[in-house]
């Protein structure tokens, strides 16, 4: 049994009351989670306040030296790390190896960097100079999901700590193993006590208190619309700064001149790609009708190919779904789907495993088609390895199509036209529109999507800047 603790003022802190932790590819207890309340988040919050006025008043390049400090340490416990978050979320160890960790230590990395080359502006005037500068909050609270714990996690507190911030985080309940080694990785690196606290524990629990604290000065949020939206409720109250990463229903345009060697597979990717637990996985293909037979069987024949299997063994594509609630969450959006008329084509099944994997909870790579975009199918977030396939005859009716829901978080354009691509990138109703490619990331860029998907964005100077409170000085002379 392992535990996961808070990280309280530089120690690990146990609760006064604890949950089972899941290992999702088995169905098993495997460990416990500090189940914290109003008077852990209130701890976390006082130390965070007896840390700020030394960590804001740090030096750029020492707050640079220490983030650095950790993205090495995060690098160094690849192995150790991975292995945790493939056991508490079910995803491929591949996939914790190759993506999750390294890009958690790039977040610390990056933005160590980033702060060292923040700048303001001036603007000069007759008689007069206006300056600007971008000082930190105070405490700020910063909230990730479960479905890329780590990486999340550290997207939001490495912006956060590089401009001065304090932060208190609260990783999901679900998967909190990850966080609870970043603390004690933290404390190797330098970083001095109460700059970073993390709370464990449920939404309503731990972070309901933390959003409504009043000495938090930002709420940077990645999570369900439902969720984002109660939480703006709850700042707009207090005027609290909020950043919103919600939910996605992104579709993936196909045309007849890709180059579908290319974009066959990276549709299968975009759909599958941690069991489709992403908000930027392209739910909805839509295919031009000329090539749809084609397409659609190729895609088919991807899905099947999958291999299903335990999470830690080599070779595995698809792993688990992260909870026995979402696996019944997504099993009912299959049977909804049915409901609808739509035919599934592939998948639409429980898998069950053999071994010591044989309780897990496993959704075969599933494919619809047959349902118009005003179905439940086609508008509602599955966050699950589900997707639907769509026929259009025009550019009018793909972006149509792509802009018929009320999400607006990414999409994806495969074409050779360049006209087209112009066109159609700047229609789509999307925060971030990847063309003849898929979940390539610059980490400059600004992350976010409009419509339900989301508030605010993130990376690079926008996350800085978000972190910051601007200030406007005019001397004149």
């Amino acid at each position: 049994m392992r535990d996961a603790l808070n990280y309280i003022d530089g120690r690990q802190v146990p609760a006064r009351d604890w949950l089972e932790n899941f290992e999702p590819a088995t169905g098993q207890v495997y460990g416990r989670v500090a189940n914290s309340g109003p008077d852990d988040v209130a701890r976390a919050v006082a130390a965070a306040q007896r840390a700020f006025p030394a960590w804001s008043a740090t030096s750029a390049a020492a707050r640079s030296t220490v983030l650095r400090a950790i993205a090495r340490l995060i690098e160094r416990d690849l192995d150790k790390l991975a292995r945790a978050e493939s056991i508490d979320s079910g995803k491929p160890l591949a996939a914790a190896l190759a993506i999750d960790i390294p890009r958690a230590a790039q977040n610390f990395a990056f933005f160590a960097d980033a702060i060292t080359q923040f700048a303001s502006e001036a603007h000069p005037a007759d008689g007069a100079l206006n300056y600007t500068l971008r000082q930190p909050l105070g405490v700020v609270a910063c909230i990730s999901p479960w479905n890329l714990p780590l990486y999340l996690l550290t997207w939001k507190i490495a912006p956060a700590l590089a401009a001065g911030n304090c932060v208190v985080a609260k990783p999901s309940e679900v998967t909190p193993m990850t966080a609870h080694l970043l603390g004690a990785l933290c404390t190797e690196a330098g970083l001095p006590p109460g700059v970073l606290n993390l709370v464990q524990g449920t939404g309503p629990g731990a972070g309901a208190p933390l959003c409504v604290h009043p000495a938090v000065q930002a709420i940077s949020f990645t999570g369900s619309t439902r969720v984002g939206a109660l939480i703006a409720a709850g700042a707009a109250r207090t005027f609290t700064k909020v950043s919103l990463e919600m939910g996605g229903k992104n579709p993936t345009l196909i045309f007849a001149d890709a180059d579908l060697d290319e974009a066959i597979p990276q549709a299968l990717r975009a759909a599958f790609s941690n069991q489709g637990q992403i908000c930027l996985c392209g739910s909805r293909i839509l295919i031009e009708r000329s090539i749809y037979p084609r397409v659609r069987d190729a895609l088919v024949a991807g899905a099947r190919a999958l291999r299903l299997g335990d999470p830690l063994e080599a070779g595995t594509d698809q792993g688990s779904l992260v909870s026995s609630a979402h696996f019944d969450k997504v099993m009912s959006c299959i049977t909804i789907a049915r409901q609808e008329g739509g035919e599934i084509l592939t998948g639409g099944q429980r898998k069950v495993l053999a071994g010591r994997c044989a309780g897990g909870w496993f959704v075969e790579p599933t494919l619809i088609e047959g349902l118009g975009p005003e179905t439940r199918t086609n508008q509602e977030e599955i966050f699950g390895p589900v997707a639907t396939l769509q026929s259009f005859s025009s550019d009018e009716e793909a972006l149509t199509l792509a802009n018929a829901t009320r999400y607006g978080l990414a999409a994806s354009i495969w074409t050779r036209s360049l006209s087209r691509t112009h066109r159609l990138a700047a229609s789509l109703h999307s925060g971030i529109v990847w063309v003849n490619c898929w979940m390539l990331r610059d980490l400059r860029t600004p992350f976010g999507g409009v419509k339900d998907s989301g508030v605010g964005r993130e990376g690079g100077w926008d996350a800085l800047r978000f972190f910051t409170e601007t200030k406007n000085i005019c001397v004149k002379y």
